[in-house]
């Protein structure tokens, strides 16, 4: 169902939507991207601190067994700074936590690919195995699904920040339309 018409040979103006348009603090879409950012650093904190108390090799490509996935230091290191990057998402929240829930989300699917391609050789300086590249897999399209949860769709309701700044001509109409009554 079309929200606007449009009347022929009039041109709308074309505005340029980022996913960085401004929400207010209190919106409660950042509550979302909050929980999101706290559980994923949660599970990636508990995971890396697990993984340095059995002081394995930093770069042991046989690695060491945590939680049913394979670590070695390296791997424990960037957990942790990966979980408290995320902490500080939750803390900032808003726009902030969505675009770094987002990031990160595609930087963990791209490391299950590249890291899925270094399975059994001698660059595996993480020590994967199939069990991290589908864990990685997974906290990817979570970290994406709360980052862009309320940001994008087809079906956004009219009070959604996004979809006005994506619609102005709609929101001007409705607040004509509003200020008649």
């Amino acid at each position: 169902m079309a929200t606007h018409v449009l009347h022929p040979g009039t041109k709308r103006p074309r505005r340029h939507v980022t996913l960085n348009e401004h929400l207010p603090v209190d919106h409660r879409l950042s509550t979302v991207y909050r929980v999101g950012a706290g559980l994923m650093g949660l599970v990636l904190l508990a995971f890396g601190i697990l993984g340095l108390i059995d002081r394995i090799g930093f770069f042991d490509t046989e690695g060491d067994t945590v939680a049913t996935l394979n670590t070695n230091g390296a791997l424990s290191v960037l957990s942790i700074c990966v979980g408290l990057l995320l902490f500080v998402g939750m803390v900032i929240g808003g726009n902030f936590a969505s675009t770094l829930n987002m990031s990160l989300g595609v930087l963990f699917v791209l490391s299950g690919f590249v890291n899925l391609a270094l399975l059994e050789s001698d660059y595996n300086f993480l020590a994967f195995e199939i069990q991290n590249v589908l864990f990685s897999f997974v906290v990817g399209v979570l970290l994406m699904l709360f980052g862009m949860y309320g940001r994008v769709g087809s079906a956004l309701p009219h009070d959604n920040p996004y979809w006005k700044a994506r619609h102005p001509e709609a929101v001007r109409h409705a607040e004509h339309a509003n200020s008649k009554h």
